[in-house]
């Protein structure tokens, strides 16, 4: 057996415990927490290691961290007697270990920013008390502070941790087995079929497969480099400009968090910290999605009038039997997941493991029938392996947001900073508001958007909700915010990474795709603004009255922005588009 098979069963371990845990009840938290963790440290500091010397430091921790994740599982019961307090030397050991090794997880799959903040804030709630005035706080014993932070139900082990363990996990794997198999393919001609032949119709494939894609794939990054192997050649075989084409790609890849059903992590960890059922999440959120990725849309028109944008000539367009012969991948996944939620009224995760079963069968067969004992093999290594890494990704950044989140609370610094932003902005809203975008758009930078929407949310969400913002208008609001990073110099990863597939210079493609994702910075203040947009279930048609108010602003602003109109007419369409769009508020 190879190193790749030793991983890919490690991967067929992970799936099968977390499809286990769904299937077979309640388990307690101190068992199926840590037992996530284990299975994420290996992929975390050992496969992703770039170097030996890397590999052996990362086993020698990943052993200890190991050790530590299956003591807490198997003395699950004794720990809940302690009210996570610790006793001993040994178990102050045990939580400087679990401790060390979230921290060198993170780093090594996500960079320094994240660990650099949580080390900041273990600073300050070890020695918090020596800071004078009201952002010292009165002082917790080591022993409590560091045992509520490893032995209990709070720190690593907490809400969002049992989010990444019950929900994110499960939808992690839906993703891997449907991409794995014929999925994408069948993305990429519905989308050539439906946009294709339309003027820039190549760009717009790309925003309706980074839509589709990006549903499951919940990661721009990872979008950029799936579909935009497919569509920025194509873009440029038909004379895009080369900043166009990373532009749309970089721009309709990171819709792919904001739209239903998955939204990366994020839809999941809103469910926990608002009450509010996944079905509502993804109601509320589909209008600002499809408004986004409308306004995508009409900026490849408004690009038209600068750029000769050509359609995809028919011989790159698939027939109808081929859209036929593999919409079924993808459609058969989502039909059941979406059946056994909204018509069965199961749980999402208890979906979602039926929608992978589905999948998995269907791993066996593509267009022409099946594929063989071979390639079934190669496919199901590929779903072990992908599945193995991106649950290790999502818990090592959700384990070291829930230090962070763990401290906030202990200490209670997350009241102070709350109390900050209102004062502030002298008790008002959209001042407020600027405030908490510019926190997220900065955090949004140094840290992945889950991360960055769950440390946001917990310090300025209630701070905006004190000021009469709904609590869902208020964790959409700084969710959206939190994804503007990925187009947003200095680090726009989307950019940078569909700037280097078409060899442009990335600034030139980071101010296109600004122009192009004028949506993504208007849309979530469009929210306040009409707060109907995300009450679709409630009062639909108020929602789509307000849909349609918001889509006209939109366009005319992105066509204020992108055409080659006279000067002065494109100021008037960004102008008149602006009192449309914030008609509420401004009269």
């Amino acid at each position: 057996m190879t190193t790749k098979h030793l991983w890919a069963a490690l991967g067929a371990a992970a799936i099968a415990f977390h499809l286990w845990l769904i299937f077979s009840g309640l388990i307690p938290n101190l068992f199926s927490r840590p037992i996530h963790m284990a299975f994420a440290l290996p992929w975390a500091l050992i496969y992703a290691a770039r170097t030996p010397a890397m590999k052996i430091s990362g086993a020698i921790l990943g052993a200890l961290g190991l050790f530590a994740s299956l003591w807490i599982a198997t003395n699950e019961s004794a720990l809940s007697d302690q009210y996570g307090f610790l006793e001993g030397d040994f178990q102050t050991g045990i939580a400087i270990v679990l401790l060390v090794s979230v921290l060198e997880m993170a780093r090594r799959s996500i960079g320094w920013p994240l660990p650099m903040v949580a080390l900041a804030a273990l600073a300050y709630g070890i020695w918090g008390q020596h800071i004078p005035g009201e952002f010292g706080h009165s002082g917790t014993p080591l022993a409590s502070f560091l045992g509520t932070l490893t032995i209990a139900e709070g720190g690593i082990w907490g809400k969002l941790t049992g989010v990444s363990v019950n929900i994110v996990a499960i939808f992690v794997i839906f993703g891997a087995v449907l991409n794995a198999g014929e999925a994408g393919k069948g993305f990429m001609n519905v989308a050539a079929a439906a946009a294709g032949r339309l003027t820039g119709g190549a760009a717009k494939v790309s925003v309706l497969s980074s839509a589709f894609f990006g549903s499951i794939s919940g990661s721009a990054s990872a979008n950029v480099a799936s579909t935009g192997a497919i569509t920025l050649p194509a873009m440029r075989r038909l004379g895009y400009p080369k900043l166009l084409a990373g532009a749309v790609e970089a721009v309709a890849s990171s819709g792919g968090q904001i739209m239903p059903p998955l939204m990366g992590a994020g839809a999941f960890v809103m469910v926990e910290l608002t009450g509010v059922p996944y079905e509502g999440i993804m109601v509320a959120a589909i209008l600002p999605a499809i408004l986004y990725f409308a306004a995508v849309w009409i900026g490849v028109d408004a690009f038209a009038t600068r750029y000769e944008l050509k359609g995809l000539p028919a011989e790159d367009r698939p027939s109808a039997n081929d859209v036929i012969a593999t919409v079924a991948f993808f459609a058969v996944p989502f039909t059941i997941l979406l059946l056994v939620i909204f018509a069965a009224g199961y749980t999402p995760q208890y979906a979602a493991c039926l929608a992978i079963l589905a999948a998995a069968l269907l791993l066996a067969f593509d267009g022409t029938g099946w594929v063989g004992v071979q390639r079934l093999a190669g496919r199901v290594t590929e779903a072990c392996l992908t599945a193995g890494q991106q649950i290790a990704m999502i818990a090592s950044i959700i384990l070291c947001a829930s230090i962070i989140i763990g401290v906030l609370g202990i200490t209670g610094l997350g009241v102070k900073i709350t109390s900050l932003i209102v004062s502030g902005a002298g008790g008002a809203l959209w001042p407020a508001l600027a405030m908490t975008a510019l926190a997220c758009l900065v955090l949004g930078m140094e840290v992945p958007t889950t991360a960055a929407y769950v440390i946001c949310v917990s310090v300025a969400g209630p701070a905006l909700i004190d000021l009469g913002v709904a609590p869902l208008q208020a964790h959409l609001f700084i969710f959206w915010f939190a994804l503007l990073s990925t187009i947003t110099p200095p680090v726009c990863g989307a950019v940078f990474i569909a700037a280097g597939m078409v060899n442009e210079n990335w600034m030139k493609v980071a101010v296109a795709a600004m122009a192009l994702g004028v949506g993504l910075y208007l849309i979530p203040l469009a929210m306040i603004a009409h707060p109907d947009l995300i009450g679709l279930a409630a009062t639909p048609v108020l929602a789509i009255w307000a849909a349609a108010q918001v889509l006209a602003g939109l366009a005319a602003i992105s066509y204020g922005v992108i055409s080659n109109a006279p000067v002065l007419a494109r100021i008037g369409l960004i102008v008149g588009g602006a009192i449309v769009l914030f008609r509420p508020v401004l009269f």
